[in-house]
């Protein structure tokens, strides 16, 4: 935007099925090896579907490092404060404003924000109460009467959506502007839009964005298998053989600065956020349209708030969540803002999981490690792509990008769409 503060990346986190920093996650793109696999959570032995992108043997213990914070979250919220942390120390942050003087530290932490996509769809929360329904035989009174004594106190604070943003303020004394976003698979996405909105309009000089779910659970996944939204084995993006999505679990953080108040601490800078743009399509819960509308929107709003053209975009990192509808409408979105000849086009889902929430975050985070490796990752399930969608530049192997831009789209529930547009930092 004209005459805005330039909004510079300064750390990054990530934690889901293929890694636990956004290295790990990156090697494990760079390699084609997917993450999927069976689901161990529970026993899936007569469930219809047993894949999904899991983490496995997870200790959120020693994770946090801190075990009497595990009463009062959930498991999507020991992601999100996992992956906010290790953004905030790749950034430096908290280390700089412990070294300064003490009126001066108070200011930094006033002129820090802390921005979440949170799920809160998951019916986890409820299963506390499950025991209670059994025991109480439907008799109300003996429903209240037993309540007490057999649905955990902390229920409530456990199943708040704002969980991540309370933790990583109190964590780390971040006093600043902040925000809890909870609108399904675009709540990370317009989390960053919400952060960079203000710091241009100077709320904040600093901003931990994160976003978490952990949608892997038996309601869910059963809910989402009658809608036809799961697939039968793995997720193929793009691919003529796709059938629909796998849930995945995890978390994406950035930290977003004005250039001036990373270049006070001489920090080292990974990106920077360009612009961004989001639309909804308005045709209900499921379904979307058939001519890419609202993805075509997001990404022209996203590409008119950075002042590009579509023509500036090296890579495109698309939603590539692999059911039949969103993929082939993607295309034809990506086909009616870049033309005949796109930049190549790409997608992580295949090799982690559909995070929903925590999906456009950790696309973006990676986005940034493709752009400054200068290598578009191939989609590693990918065998042949459809040839009765829009011809798109997708393909098994790795690419190159055309510039050091990446235009990050995400689709969500109730026909939303966001896009991000973000360049990346020379590699040092």
């Amino acid at each position: 935007m004209a005459g805005s503060p330039k909004i510079v990346i300064t750390g990054s986190g990530a934690i889901c099925a293929a890694g636990k920093s956004p290295a790990e996650v990156w090697e494990t793109l760079q390699s084609g090896r997917s993450a999927i696999g069976p689901i161990e959570l529970w026993d899936t032995t007569d469930w219809p579907r047993k894949n999904a992108g899991e983490i496995r043997g997870l200790q959120p213990a020693k994770l946090l490092g801190d075990r009497k914070i595990l009463k009062f979250i959930r498991r999507s919220d020991v992601l999100g404060i996992y992956a906010a942390g290790r953004a905030i120390d790749a950034a430096g942050i908290a280390a700089w404003r412990d070294g300064l003087e003490e009126a001066t530290a108070a200011t930094y932490s006033d002129r820090t924000g802390v921005y979440v996509g949170s799920g809160c769809g998951t019916h986890e929360s409820q299963y506390d109460y499950f025991p209670l329904m059994t025991s109480a035989a439907g008799s109300l009174v003996e429903f209240g009467r037993q309540l007490p004594d057999i649905v955990n106190p902390m229920w409530l604070l456990r199943a708040l959506p704002n969980n991540v943003l309370c933790h990583i303020g109190i964590k780390y004394n971040l006093k600043g502007t902040n925000a809890c976003i909870t609108n399904h698979s675009i709540s990370g996405m317009l989390a960053v839009m919400e952060a960079a909105a203000g710091l241009r309009a100077a709320e904040a000089d600093r901003a931990v964005v994160v976003a978490h779910d952990a949608p892997i659970e038996p309601q869910t996944v059963l809910y989402y298998d009658s809608v036809g939204l799961v697939a039968a084995d793995t997720l193929r993006s793009f691919d003529a053989g796709r059938d629909g999505s796998i849930l995945g679990e995890g978390a994406g953080g950035l930290v977003l600065e004005t250039e001036e108040s990373a270049a006070a601490r001489g920090a080292s800078v990974l990106g920077e956020f360009l612009g961004g743009g989001s639309a909804t399509e308005c045709e209900g819960l499921l379904p979307i349209r058939d001519d890419g509308e609202g993805p075509t929107a997001a990404m022209t709003a996203a590409l008119d708030d950075a002042g590009l053209r579509a023509a500036d975009v090296g890579m495109i990192v698309a939603h590539a969540n692999g059911t039949p509808n969103s993929d082939a409408t993607e295309a034809a979105a990506i086909r009616q803002v870049f033309g005949d000849d796109p930049p190549p086009v790409t997608g992580f889902k295949w090799a982690f999981g559909h995070l929903l929430a925590a999906s456009g975050m950790l696309d973006s985070v990676l986005a940034l490690e493709a752009l400054r490796a200068r290598t578009v990752p191939g989609l590693g399930t990918l065998r042949e792509p459809d040839p009765a969608i829009a011809r798109i530049p997708v393909s098994a192997r790795a690419q190159t990008p055309r510039s050091d831009i990446a235009l990050v789209l995400s689709r969500g529930f109730g026909g939303t769409n966001a896009a991000l547009l973000l360049r990346a930092a020379p590699a040092q």
